[in-house]
């Protein structure tokens, strides 16, 4: 799990008809952890900058679709 995936145990309900998800997950952006954009922060190459949707890696969040995340053990959203 890396630094950016946050866990909580919801509530479970002993009168919930539905099977339980005791576990959930969730991403927190990275943007929320830059109060300014300080200088001369490092920069990806234009090409890398295209493949990661941004030019700086400390803006980067790697988009893992919901299914995946399940198989890697990450829980729910």
């Amino acid at each position: 799990m890396d630094s950016q995936t946050r866990v909580y145990f919801p509530y479970v309900s002993p009168l919930d008809p539905c099977p339980p998800i005791r576990v959930k997950s969730y991403y927190v952006p990275p943007q929320l952890f830059i109060g300014f954009q300080p200088e001369n922060l490092p920069q990806f190459s234009p090409m890398e900058a295209l493949m990661h949707g941004t030019l700086w890696p400390a803006l980067y969040s790697p988009y893992v679709p919901t299914g995946q995340r399940e198989r890697r053990g990450e829980g729910h959203s």
